[in-house]
């Protein structure tokens, strides 16, 4: 992967894949400045390995830009931005539209803001990278969880227009992962019945959201592409 002075910033990476990812790229020389909501043991090894912690709330258009504000007194530039913060919301009787509007904070306002407001630091840097963590679910849709899945298919439309609005400055993709890890408390039917939806069949876990990462932060001629990360569930 091309170093740079510029740091790396990854959104939502106090824990799993977002964690695993700002590890990797702290091992490979990477500076990193990350963001957390609330403090988990990962934030504070982030921190012992050198990264740099952003406090953020994304559930708001005001909290959005006071991160902003926030981040621009830690750097004048940017190698990369990774939008990794992600809200999953049960959309039960009553909620739908507080759950809505959250996902839709955290999935599209987010990244649109921070990619209007940030291209600056970008542009400061030689390559520079926007890349969107969206989800397979956008591929087909979901009947249970509809605003999760209307919110990430808006972040992949994201990927496409600002791919278009920053080339050839800055390429913008997406990654789109189906199972990655499991929860601890996923019994073994529901394990079963996960890894029985795609033509490979294994819990991959984190680092293969890592190497699609390093792929497009690597590759010179790669814009407007979301990659597709989930074991062939298309051709199941």
């Amino acid at each position: 992967m091309s170093k740079s002075s510029a740091p790396i910033l990854i959104t939502g990476a106090g824990q799993r894949v977002g964690l695993h990812c700002a590890q990797r790229l702290l091992e490979d020389g990477h500076r990193v400045i990350f963001t957390y909501r609330s403090e988990r043991p990962g934030v504070q090894a982030l921190r012992d390995l050198g990264a740099v912690a952003v406090f953020a709330d994304f559930s708001s258009e005001a909290t959005i830009l006071a991160f902003i504000d926030e981040l621009k007194t830690h750097t004048d530039c940017l190698r990369a931005i990774v939008h990794n913060a992600s809200e999953w919301l049960a959309e039960t009787p009553g909620s739908e539209a507080e759950a809505f509007s959250r996902m839709l904070n955290v999935h599209m306002l987010a990244p649109y803001l921070i990619n209007l407001h940030c291209a600056d630091l970008l542009k400061r840097s030689t390559p520079a990278d926007i890349i969107h963590i969206s989800d397979d679910v956008t591929r087909k849709g979901s009947s249970k969880h509809i605003g999760y899945c209307a919110s990430k298919a808006g972040l992949d439309s994201l990927t496409l227009s600002f791919a278009a609005r920053y080339a050839p400055a800055i390429k913008v993709n997406g990654i789109a992962p189906a199972l990655l890890l499991f929860n601890p408390d996923d019994d073994a039917a529901y394990r079963a019945r996960a890894l029985a939806k795609s033509a490979l069949g294994i819990e991959p876990g984190s680092e293969v959201i890592y190497q699609s990462l390093r792929y497009l932060l690597d590759n010179p001629y790669v814009t407007g592409t979301t990659l597709t990360v989930n074991g062939g569930r298309h051709v199941k």
